[in-house]
């Protein structure tokens, strides 16, 4: 079976080994241009492209897919390359860029006298929530307690195709092994490569049968943005942490003291209530055993944390470089406070 693949961070490039790793023949890639990257802002070439180059694959990098947009140019010329791959389907995972209908209708055209796959997509959610850019993100920040991946025909609209396959896991709160995006990414990843695999095998065998969304339970998960990740301490205990392990690694959930920007990166609920009268963001002790926060209902015990243009720390080496005193509020939540 012939397929191309579109995809561009760690999480495609899963998927695109497996498949390589499987027998399938993948002639074409097709990625996102390469972006600066690092304090030298050097360009930087996606792991699926450094994947396929070591493999020998011809890689594609399209500004854009629109045949009538500004970079028609680099849109005709990914149309020729994806004709001449003679494929008899595409995978898509992550890509970053929308696919249009011509996309959708040339990989369903017949090929060697069969219809085409079409385009499948590898989603980390369990449609129809968390349709969107940041699935992992925002399953984590929501406090769900399960996740898993969908492989889903494609369709014109966000993430809004009959699903073909899925596969749910438990996300993890509470303890040693409690899930940030960064683990739940790669289970995720994994998780996607086997079942595309999957599915891929059954095509071989007949017809695939896919089920329509459900109309209900639907949800968007938004691209992340830095202002997402500032941490309120107004929220609950419970909330904060499941921020904080979700912007973990990037952006990182944040607060301020005083004029410093600190990431919070280890952080637990703590039961302690509070004293009357205590503010959300105030510390109510700072020693080896963590920094205890007042939030909207409890307390959190930050753990490990960061200060800018420094390393990850434990709270005892962090505190005895920058002390914080009881009655420090952490955070600026604004005159109304």
């Amino acid at each position: 079976m012939r397929l191309i693949f579109a995809g561009t961070p760690e999480f495609a490039a899963v998927a695109l080994r497996r498949l390589k790793k499987s027998g399938f023949d993948v002639p074409l890639v097709l990625t996102q241009p390469d972006r600066p990257a690092g304090r030298g802002l050097r360009l930087q070439s996606s792991a699926v492209k450094e994947y396929a180059l070591a493999h020998g694959i011809t890689v594609c990098q399209p500004r854009s897919l629109r045949l009538d947009g500004r970079f028609a140019g680099d849109a005709a010329a990914a149309r020729d390359a994806i004709v001449a791959a003679h494929a008899d389907g595409m995978v898509v995972v992550a890509y970053g860029l929308i696919l249009p209908q011509w996309v959708l209708d040339t990989m369903g055209e017949r090929v060697a006298g069969r219809a085409g796959l079409g385009c499948l997509n590898i989603h980390a959610s369990l449609l129809p929530r968390w349709r969107g850019a940041a699935p992992i993100h925002r399953a984590v920040e929501a406090g769900d307690t399960q996740t898993g991946v969908c492989i889903m025909q494609m369709d014109a609209g966000l993430d809004t195709g009959a699903v073909l396959a899925r596969q749910a896991i438990s996300i993890e709160h509470a303890g040693p092994h409690a899930d940030t995006t960064a683990s739940l990414h790669d289970k995720l990843a994994r998780l996607g490569a086997d079942l595309i695999v999957q599915v891929l095998g059954d095509a071989k065998q007949g017809p695939l049968q896919a089920q329509a969304q459900s109309a209900e339970g639907i949800t968007y998960a938004a691209k992340v943005q830095k202002a997402d990740a500032q941490i309120d301490w107004r929220r609950s205990a419970e909330q904060i942490g499941c921020s904080i392990r979700a912007f973990d690694p990037n952006p990182g959930a944040w607060t301020t003291f005083g004029a410093d920007v600190l990431k919070v990166w280890q952080a637990r609920p703590d039961d302690l209530v509070p004293p009357a009268g205590s503010l959300p963001g105030s510390v109510l002790s700072a020693d080896d055993q963590g920094i205890l926060v007042a939030c909207g209902d409890a307390c959190l015990r930050i753990e490990s944390l960061q200060r800018a243009g420094a390393r990850r720390m434990a709270c005892g080496d962090f505190l005895r470089g920058m002390p914080m005193p009881v009655g420090t509020r952490l955070g600026s939540l604004g005159a109304s406070d």
